[in-house]
């Protein structure tokens, strides 16, 4: 009887050094836990592997958004109905749960020692290891996937973005693409939520360019997985597995740069996308 093959936190980290992650890094992660096969401790092992292979000086990244789960709530406002006010329990950034759809491997990184989270509901992103601290803090409210977000530190820092397992449309940071690129039209998103605040709970409007659909009308909804296939087709980015898990790593600003003259080479000064096929880099 052949004995059962586990990946382990070693096998992992050789995966990860293999397909480009280095000591110092700086790596925003999406995974599908399901597709990198079976594990000793779980995702708690991916989690350590990538520590090991970016070293004290490196740091770790999650998208977690947030479980709120109240937008049948809102109102054409952008409002909740008083009545439903006292019965939603306030973001809390060291407590609020990771949004389920984001897979189970943002929550685990929220939940491990030593670990920081930003402040922004929605846009909110943990982060563990040298510049944790940094990157999540002084989150803003309003447009969090812009100017000061830790989607914008990530591209100055020089980061990286990680997709093990995940489908390419899941790659967040191309919110911070959409922010930048310079075309009209954009769809606006307007909602209430609940802080917790030392005085006790706090309601907020928030505004942003709305993440639920593509920001402009028309846009395929997973065009982000197009643009990142014509990046990687462009000879950007290394492809490999990590685990059993297709994996893909991207440069941040490189990616980012892309998706913005994406945006502007296949939606016209009305605000409609093109139709055109490729893009000329």
């Amino acid at each position: 009887m052949t004995a059962s093959v586990f990946h382990t936190r070693a096998s992992l980290s050789n995966d990860l050094k293999h397909l480009g992650v280095h000591a110092g890094d700086m790596i925003m992660v999406h995974a599908a836990m399901s597709r990198v096969g079976r594990l000793l401790n779980g995702p708690d092992a991916l989690i350590r592997a990538l520590l090991d292979a970016v070293g004290p000086s490196g740091t770790i990244l999650a998208y977690t958004d947030w479980d709120g789960a109240y937008d049948e709530l809102l109102g054409e406002d952008g409002c909740v109905p008083p009545e439903w006010r006292p019965h939603i329990p306030p973001f809390d950034p060291s407590a609020s749960r990771a949004i389920r759809g984001n897979g189970v491997l943002a929550e685990f990184i929220r939940t491990t020692p030593g670990t920081r989270r930003s402040g922004n509901p929605g846009a909110s992103v943990a982060a563990i290891g040298a510049r944790a601290d940094w990157i999540t803090a002084d989150h803003p409210l309003d447009y969090g996937y812009g100017a000061g977000s830790p989607f914008a530190k990530l591209v100055e820092a020089g980061g990286k973005v990680l997709l093990v397992g995940a489908p390419l449309d899941t790659m967040t940071l191309l919110h911070h693409a959409e922010h930048l690129a310079a075309i009209p039209n954009k769809r606006l998103r307007r909602y209430e939520v609940p802080l917790a605040t030392p005085g006790g709970v706090t309601w907020r409007m928030i505004e942003e360019f709305d993440t639920s659909v593509p920001v402009v009308a028309d846009l395929d909804d997973d065009y982000f997985a197009l643009i990142v296939r014509e990046f990687l087709a462009s000879g950007r980015g290394t492809q490999g597995l990590v685990g059993e898990a297709p994996s893909v790593l991207v440069d941040a600003a490189a990616v980012c740069a892309f998706a913005v003259t994406w945006l502007a080479h296949h939606v016209d000064s009305s605000g409609e996308p093109t139709g055109g096929e490729g893009t000329p880099f």
